[in-house]
């Protein structure tokens, strides 16, 4: 999984037809529409998205390889069991891929208190790496 950084603060409402997504963007002294042919799933996964962004829904919890920690350095992570990858997004918006993460580092890095620790002690310097943006 690779995170993308999208704004989407200028969308004012989306909606579904047999066409495709409908998207309302706020540009300032216009509104402007857009039609983007896209399945029924990918509104419903919009809507899934902005509950999850309300708290309406709860956040995905780690078995589910993604988790959104209260941290001063850490914004997000994700981990690939399959391909043992571990993703972290930093308050200062880099993204950094680790390589070979065994399980046991995700499992103790989603159950400590304090990731910005964790990575500076076991993760920083000790495996294979590469900044994705």
């Amino acid at each position: 999984m690779q995170f993308e950084k999208i704004d989407l603060s200028n969308l004012i409402a989306i909606a579904h037809d047999d066409h495709g997504l409908g998207l309302l963007i706020d540009r300032g002294a216009d509104l402007e529409y857009l039609a983007v042919p896209a399945p029924i799933q990918a509104y419903e996964g919009l809507q899934q998205v902005a509950d999850l962004v309300s708290g309406a829904i709860p956040a995905l919890d780690a078995a589910e390889s993604l988790s959104t920690p209260n941290s001063h350095c850490t914004r997000a992570l994700s981990y690939d069991p399959e391909t043992e990858s571990l993703q972290i997004e930093f308050q200062n918006g880099a993204v950094y891929e680790y390589d070979q993460i065994e399980p046991e580092v995700w499992e103790e890095l989603c159950q400590t208190r304090s990731p910005g620790h964790y990575y500076n002690q076991v993760i920083k310097g000790a495996y294979p790496s590469d900044r994705l943006s």
